[in-house]
């Protein structure tokens, strides 16, 4: 059993977001350079408070393990003479390693034999490797800003005060700017500032309990947790859950102490998404609901101390969350004076991208490619599609928008219905946006559907036809989850479309502003879409790539299409005998280099093997043929599932490339027949096989 590392960085209030990404970076940097350092450890612990940052390895060595290195020099006939003496090569190589000529070995390698020096290196004591690598730890800890202070030349999230290092119970000692190690950090800043000393994590999370510091992660968020629904009974109601805003609060305070609030009723007739953003962004408060679920004109703070005087700490609250209330009721007054029709004008001096034109333009496009989409799908249906088409960007020159960006869509349903637009219309307007996040809900309506599918081709096509195509991590207009939003759409709804014609219809619409050759830029957003329905498919259900890469390989242009096979095939690769029946298939197309385009001539099969294979080719080829109209690729997989004994059967008696030229051809032309009908369900050069 090894040491425990205990490593604690005390700083000013770091900002919550910052606080999560750190730890995992230290926990992941830390285990990098154990692992290098050959230093056996157990699993990384991590918690953190907005104070302090705390990484804990258990089980730590005490030292290196020890290893041989073998150091290779140059090869054995440059560092050696025909008489066999050693020439200045090998005489600079071992001067090199410290060693004299005759202490060199021949080693084996697989370019030949080369000069090989020996040594045994001892580990080092953990403790000195630690202190030595501890100030550049701290200093590559990733934030997304950091800043100097004083005088200093280091950087941090913010100002560092302590250091606690420990391994085991031995100090370790190392400098970060003007603050030495030690085993002793600060409590509460406010309720409890002495200085605390670490004994063993167990009785310092403690003593760090009576200093007011919740040191555990977990811990606190279980408190926050239960104080909060506890705080909302007192008036009746229960927290509105918010899984994000917990794990804010939780990193903005060290010890939580709930507390409830209240503003007037007349508040409660903005949009509860309005009432709720605006508590939650601007002060990172909980809603309080109602046991129906409407919300109360309460809500529910988290303090960092134990107020003296609780219900002035309140007041207090509630007087700024009532300033920030009584402006959104201002702008949402306002914005209800001017109709959406006219706001839509408006958004011929909005630019949606310098490449792209205006929001206005935008709309136009994608109202045009919707109208297209509800011709298809549902042509009942396009006039709706056609007035949300035209008022679902308006609400982005709103007032309430233009302060709470996260509200578009929101608000353009909510002034949509005041002004009497039908449900469906302004539930579309609202839905477009859908999906908004990985894993979130896609539009109920066909309306919002369709305007979704529209919005976002209209951006794919548009930013690769200016050349702004994601690369690596960067994704600033996410096109790659707009484009599973599509996809998402049109497999949960399920819409039958063709993808290519969608694109055809949206290319034209942006051409002109288009930079990149038309066809380069389809081929590109085709080959995206193949990427992400890939990527969605094997993630959704957890099929094999291989698999996944050979259905899709046939075609993506009818998603539902390439969904359904995509199954079926992972179905299939299910059965005991899947490997011969691959193997086989296989066998198929990797003979057929170029398909002959010659029908098959009966009289030129001699053998009684080639003679069964293409009775039971014109047996088959119906059948499949029937399956794949019906989409049933379950079926067309079990008829191709029989040919496979006559396949064997054939390339186990047939010489496939006989010296005459018509039988030759002829049997090419058989098995081009059957690539042919295994090609229309996957791919089968992409399956692995044993």
């Amino acid at each position: 059993m090894g040491e425990t590392l205990y490593l604690e960085i005390g700083s000013e209030e770091i900002p919550a977001g910052y606080i999560r990404p750190a730890l995992d970076a230290m926990s992941m940097e830390m285990v990098r350079f154990l692992d290098d350092k050959r230093i056996a450890h157990g699993i990384p612990f991590t918690t953190g408070t907005p104070r302090r940052l705390v990484l804990m390895v258990p089980d730590v060595a005490p030292e290196q393990e020890s290893c041989t290195i073998e150091v290779f020099g140059p090869p054995r006939q440059v560092a050696f003479d025909e008489s066999g003496r050693p020439t200045k090569a090998a005489e600079g190589f071992a001067r090199g390693q410290g060693v004299s000529v005759e202490e060199i070995r021949i080693r084996e390698t697989p370019k030949g034999e080369y000069l090989c020096v020996v040594r045994e290196e001892a580990g080092l004591p953990t403790k000195d490797l630690l202190e030595k690598m501890l100030p550049d730890f701290v200093a590559h800890i990733p934030f997304p800003k950091s800043m100097r202070w004083g005088s200093l030349s280091v950087t941090f999230a913010r100002p560092v005060h302590t250091l606690v290092a420990l391994l085991g119970r031995e100090t370790l000692r190392f400098q970060y700017g003007d603050v030495e190690s030690g085993n002793r950090s600060r409590g509460h800043r406010f309720m409890s500032p002495q200085w605390v000393t670490f004994v063993d994590y167990p009785a310092y999370v403690g003593e760090l309990k009576r200093h007011y510091v919740i040191l555990d992660m977990e811990e606190r968020k279980g408190l926050i947790r239960e104080g909060i629904q506890k705080a909302a009974r007192t008036v009746g109601g229960k927290i509105l859950e918010d899984e994000e805003l917990l794990d804010e609060v939780t990193q903005l305070v060290e010890y939580p102490q709930p507390l409830v609030g209240e503003f007037e009723e007349k508040y409660l007739e903005l949009p509860p998404e309005l009432l709720i953003t605006v508590i939650k962004k601007h002060q990172r408060y909980f809603a309080v609901t109602g046991q129906n679920g409407n919300l109360l004109r309460y809500f529910v703070t988290v303090a960092n101390t134990v107020p003296r005087d609780f219900q002035l700490v309140a007041a207090g609250n509630a007087r700024v969350v009532r300033a920030r209330l009584e402006d959104a009721r201002f702008y949402y007054l306002e914005d209800q004076k001017t109709r959406l029709e006219e706001r839509t004008e408006a958004l011929k001096g909005v630019v949606f991208h310098s490449k792209l034109g205006t929001s206005w333009e935008k709309v136009e496009r994608f109202t045009r490619l919707a109208e297209w989409l509800a011709e298809r799908v549902a042509p009942d249906r396009k006039a709706g599609v056609r007035r949300a088409a035209y008022l679902c960007k308006a609400d982005l020159v709103t007032g309430i928008v233009g302060e709470f960006p996260e509200l578009q869509g929101v608000m353009g349903r909510a002034y949509a219905r005041l002004q009497g637009e039908p449900e469906p219309i302004a539930q579309a307007i609202y839905e477009h946006y859908l999906p908004n996040r990985a894993g979130g809900p896609i539009p109920e309506g066909v309306e919002g559907a369709l305007l979704s599918i529209a919005d976002k081709m209209d951006t794919i096509a548009g930013c690769f036809g200016v050349g702004l195509i994601p690369t690596g991590t960067a994704d600033p207009f996410a096109l790659r989850r707009q484009t599973l939003g599509i996809i998402r759409i049109v497999l949960e709804k399920p819409f039958r479309l063709s993808l290519s014609e969608l694109l055809d219809q949206a290319l034209p619409l942006v051409a002109p502003k288009m930079t990149e050759p038309q066809q380069a830029v389809r081929d590109g957003v085709l080959e995206f879409f193949r990427g992400r329905l890939q990527h969605y498919i094997v993630s959704q259900y957890d099929y094999p790539p291989d698999i996944v890469e050979a259905s899709l390989a046939v075609g993506i242009d009818d998603l539902v299409v390439a969904d359904h096979r995509t199954r079926a095939l992972a179905e299939f690769k299910k059965r005991a005998d899947f490997e011969s029946l691959a193997a086989a298939f296989k066998r198929v197309a990797n003979i057929i280099k170029e398909p002959e385009t010659i029908p098959v001539n009966p009289d030129l099969l001699h053998s009684a093997a080639e003679q069964a294979l293409f009775a039971a080719l014109r047996d088959t080829e119906g059948v499949v043929e029937e399956c794949l109209i019906q989409s049933d690729y379950a079926g067309a997989l079990e008829s191709l599932a029989r040919l496979r004994g006559f396949i064997d059967a054939f390339f186990e008696s047939v010489l496939v490339m006989d010296k005459d030229d018509s039988v030759r051809r002829n049997r090419l032309s058989l098995l081009t027949r059957i690539h042919r009908m295994f090609s229309a369900v996957a791919d089968f050069k992409r399956i692995q096989t044993a």
